[in-house]
């Protein structure tokens, strides 16, 4: 932001590019994936993803930096995707929220991993050596993803499973419902993720060290608790007998109204109150949100385990290409205080709506959807 000269509005529009490419490329990506299968989708997504990563570093312009944003748009369209079709092959129904809580530990510690590196190298080096050296991480991963895969087998009724028409996939209305209910809980998380440090600096007068080595990686910890406490709630009420989508919804009820607290975060005395309870919230966040990425896959089947997943993304995309610009206009004007306000309310209205679309639809007879007794 200093480099380029940018406002909170102009740093909002730099995540925005990102946003409406990581958008519009996510079901594209999660049809590629299906298609070609997974370790072949993610090692190429992978690959991409890192070498935009890395020429990130040696952008000169503000126009530069968009275009890299933009590639890095496209490959990591297929991330989540992946994760998804990754728990449908290898993960029994009840199994789905865990494995996606698993998937956010390795979100969480790049979370938690980035704004300690910055702390650590861009005072040296600056913020350019960070964007490369995470790009070659990257790239290190992908021959360790092509040796692991080889060496676990899918599960046999996936390899089995015919794939669901997309056409029928796109008239469903509780993946609608589910789409929207995702955009609009997600708003927390996109509060959390972008500028939990722009927050601490701004509000509470901290310098970007310290607040990158104080207090911005701490709630994405808890985000990660939360979303094994959300898959391990879920799971118990399914594996005591309580239907798969029951479960998920009675967690995601829950975590709504508690979401409601996150307007009480710029009220709090301390700084480390604030933190606490930003990580109550992004806590919240992510109970939710493992619940409702496994949806997909529960109502689809793993065969189109990527694509459904992908519609969450795509949702998750948009909502943040509309949502960072108004968010980072909202702190220029009026402060955070608003922001939290408004973000406080969205969860609450998006599992309203996903109740009232999921109650109105008619039960598939996937398997997945049936309660697991032991």
């Amino acid at each position: 932001m200093r480099e380029f000269h940018l406002n909170n509005f102009q740093f909002g529009q730099i995540q925005s590019v990102f946003s409406v490419v990581y958008a519009v490329m996510a079901p594209l990506a999660g049809l590629f994936i299906d298609r070609v299968g997974l370790t072949a989708g993610i090692m190429l997504s992978m690959t991409v993803w890192s070498l935009a990563g890395c020429a990130t570093g040696f952008t000169q312009s503000f126009r530069a930096l968009l275009g890299c944003r933009t590639v890095l748009g496209i490959a990591e369209a297929a991330g989540i995707p992946c994760t998804g079709k990754a728990n449908g092959t290898y993960l029994e129904p009840g199994e789905l929220a865990l494995g996606t809580a698993c998937n956010q530990v390795g979100i969480t510690i790049g979370s938690v991993a980035a704004p300690l590196l910055v702390a650590a190298i861009a005072p040296r080096y600056g913020w350019r050596a960070t964007f490369v050296v995470c790009g070659l991480l990257g790239l290190l991963w992908v021959p360790l993803w092509w040796i692991t895969s080889k060496r676990i087998p899918a599960r046999a009724e996936t390899r089995k499973s015919a794939p669901t028409a997309v056409g029928s996939i796109l008239r469903d209305q509780r993946l609608w419902g589910l789409v929207i209910a995702n955009a609009l809980v997600m708003s927390v998380y996109t509060l959390w993720s972008n500028w939990t440090t722009v927050y601490f600096v701004h509000e509470r007068h901290l310098t970007e060290i310290q607040a990158n080595q104080g207090f911005a990686w701490i709630p994405p910890v808890f985000a990660t608790f939360g979303g094994f406490f959300g898959g391990w709630l879920a799971f118990r009420w399914i594996r005591g007998g309580i239907g798969v989508l029951h479960a998920r919804m009675c967690v995601c009820w829950i975590g709504a109204v508690i979401l409601l607290a996150t307007a009480a975060v710029p009220v709090m005395p301390t700084t480390a109150l604030t933190a606490a309870a930003i990580s109550l919230s992004f806590f919240w966040t992510l109970s939710l949100s493992v619940n409702m990425y496994a949806m997909p896959i529960d109502w689809f089947g793993p065969s189109r385990a990527a694509f459904g997943v992908s519609a969450l993304t795509c949702s998750y995309g948009l909502m943040q290409a509309f949502l960072s610009p108004v968010i980072g206009a909202t702190v220029d004007h009026f402060g955070f205080n608003a922001v939290c306000l408004g973000i406080a309310v969205l969860p609450l209205a998006g599992i309203a709506i996903l109740q009232a679309a999921t109650r109105g639809a008619n039960q598939r007879t996937n398997p997945a959807e049936q309660p697991i007794i032991t």
